[in-house]
């Protein structure tokens, strides 16, 4: 079997394969960083050699030079940052899509993880990487050969500037080692409570009708105030760090100009000199400033860089079918469960145990039981939606997971008990949201027998379904996840309460479709708690606690449960 795996390799693999832009970005900011020495060398020459010949062509032609090398200095640093920017779109080309798929397995999974999460850490360290930040980084490296050019102007100013090096190191190290923590705790308590209060939300209507509102603004105002809590401190922390960075930038440049004088005034140093020093003072320790200012930049660009390692890391260790490994033929629908157990997220709690079943193409199969006794888990298991189990699910006499899902799911239909339809109209819904086929989505709504009720609508097929689709009659909403769940003629039809919110004409077309996915020889597995589909069923199954009751044909089932009840209790001593 071929397999892909994405993880932390795949997150090195894409930063490494930027390695001839930040190249190329490297020797511009040589070219750049050697440029910048214009100004000390045009002040020299104003000030030690202009002003005191009082030649004007000289000033003239010293302005040209200068003014070329600015033009220089411009021209490499547009470069330099287009470079970068593209980059930044490279990168993001390249993982945006294995973090989409890293985070939907996650929360397939269970994880927790919120919906926008790695795509806005992804952001966070493109922008880092193609900010400031990173030119911080590449100009770094000048800073001793600036602080030499000082030394050999004087070594009383290489010496301050060594001071004020040392400082601002100082400062930026103090400021990212007792940073880290606080930056981390601010982000998971936004976090927590950003999904805490949209898992709220979506229950407003609950809410509002019985006053619960107030009771849950406690609950968040407590969260709100960790989170802000939280934030006021690395803000505090961020505000010292910056007042202290200020002091020392303001001092050195007024030290350096009063040391100059100083030397000026002793005879060791030229005027030219003097003024010349205070820039490339300035010069030699802006890369050093910069990182003291961008150091929480530079934090939470770490940060996310961890999440988005951790999740790829996580989710890429799993093996993935490649799409060649499709078979060509269409599938024929037969499922079987082997001595198969569904657990929770890290097996705290057993759901299904031990569950041997077989559903054989075209067969109808019903699964009843109480609530909590693994009914919607055993669905999950047979889509291939609930990654934790033990023992063999095979369909068409492969596991599960060797099929690749984005092709294998067109030849699944599933409906589960969230419906779950999306933002777009209600054609798009049907069809998937693939290349709408007309034949197939009306096909799919006859099916259903939505057809009629859909062309009521004042526009059709075309009528908008926004926000879960919560502004149309549950009837509806569940008939249009219905026929989606048929559209394409999938070999495998999974309902999970597929009559939970339809009414007497909407359940007869239910079990009307029901015998018509029969005779097209299409493999039903149906959830419900209502008994009218059973006329429809080749077999009923009853769950308790995880594991098979009762199994065979309808009549069987219900003729066993009624003896069942009819058996007197067992006396208590």
């Amino acid at each position: 079997m071929t397999t892909k795996t994405t993880g932390q390799n795949g997150l090195r693999g894409a930063l490494a394969s930027l390695r001839r832009e930040f190249g190329h970005a490297g020797l511009l900011s040589v070219l750049t960083n050697v440029l910048m020495l214009t100004p000390t060398i045009y002040m020299l020459q104003v000030y030690d050699r202009v002003l005191l010949s009082r030649s004007e062509l000289t000033l003239l032609a010293v302005s040209l030079i200068a003014l070329a090398m600015f033009a220089c200095v411009a021209l490499a640093e547009w470069w330099r940052t287009r470079v970068l920017v593209q980059a930044g779109q490279r990168l993001d080309a390249a993982l945006a899509g294995p973090l989409m798929d890293a985070d939907f397995t996650a929360s397939l999974q269970g994880k927790g993880t919120t919906a926008t999460r790695p795509l806005a850490d992804l952001i966070q360290v493109r922008q880092f990487l193609t900010g400031p930040g990173i030119l911080a980084f590449f100009d770094a490296p000048w800073a001793p050969i600036y602080i030499a050019v000082l030394f050999v102007l004087h070594p009383a100013l290489g010496a301050l500037a060594l001071v004020f090096a040392a400082i601002q190191c100082l400062l930026a190290w103090q400021g990212h080692g007792r940073s880290v923590a606080p930056a981390d705790a601010a982000s998971k308590a936004s976090g927590a409570e950003m999904g805490w209060l949209r898992a709220k939300l979506r229950g407003a209507e609950a809410l509002e009708a019985m006053g619960m509102l107030g009771n849950l603004w406690q609950r968040w105002n407590r969260l709100h105030g960790q989170q802000l809590q939280r934030g006021l401190e690395l803000q505090g922390f961020t505000a010292r760090v910056t007042a202290v960075s200020k002091f020392v930038r303001y001092a050195q440049q007024s030290l350096v100009l009063g040391l100059g004088s100083l030397l000026v005034i002793d005879g060791q140093l030229s005027v030219g000199a003097m003024l010349a020093a205070n820039v490339l003072m300035t010069r030699a320790l802006a890369p050093i400033d910069s990182l003291v200012g961008l150091w929480r930049g530079l934090i939470n660009a770490r940060l996310a860089y961890g999440r988005l390692r951790a999740l790829l890391q996580e989710q890429g260790n799993a093996p993935v079918a490649m799409a060649n490994e499709l078979p060509q033929e269409r599938l024929r629908g037969n499922v079987q469960l082997r001595a198969l157990s569904a657990h929770t997220q890290g097996g705290a709690r057993t759901i299904l145990d031990g569950i041997d079943l077989a559903l054989a193409a075209g067969s109808v199969t019903v699964v009843v039981g109480p609530s909590g006794s693994g009914k919607s888990t055993l669905a999950r298991v047979v889509v291939g939606a609930w990654p934790h189990i033990s023992g063999e699910a095979l369909l068409d006499g492969r596991p599960l997971q060797d099929y690749p899902r984005r092709q294998f799911g067109a030849q699944l239909g599933y409906l589960p008990q969230d419906v779950g339809l999306f933002d777009g109209s209600i054609a798009e819904n049907i069809a998937r949201f693939g290349e709408i086929d007309s034949q197939q989505v009306i096909g799919a709504a006859l099916k259903t027998g939505l057809h009629d009720i859909i062309l009521r609508l004042p526009r059709g097929y075309d009528t908008p379904v926004d926000n879960d689709g919560v502004q149309l009659p549950g009837g509806l909403r569940q008939r249009i996840a219905l026929a989606r769940a048929v559209y394409g003629s999938p070999a495998l039809v999974v309902l999970d309460e597929p009559n939970a919110n339809l009414d007497e004409a909407g359940e007869a077309a239910l079990t009307a479709l029901v015998r018509q996915l029969k005779v097209e020889g299409k493999t039903v597995l149906l959830i419900t708690h209502r008994p009218a589909i059973l006329a429809a069923a080749d077999r009923l199954v009853m769950l308790r606690d995880g594991k098979v009751e009762r199994d065979g044909t309808p009549e069987q089932v219900l003729a066993e449960v009624r003896r069942a009840a009819s058996q007197p209790l067992p006396q208590t001593p």
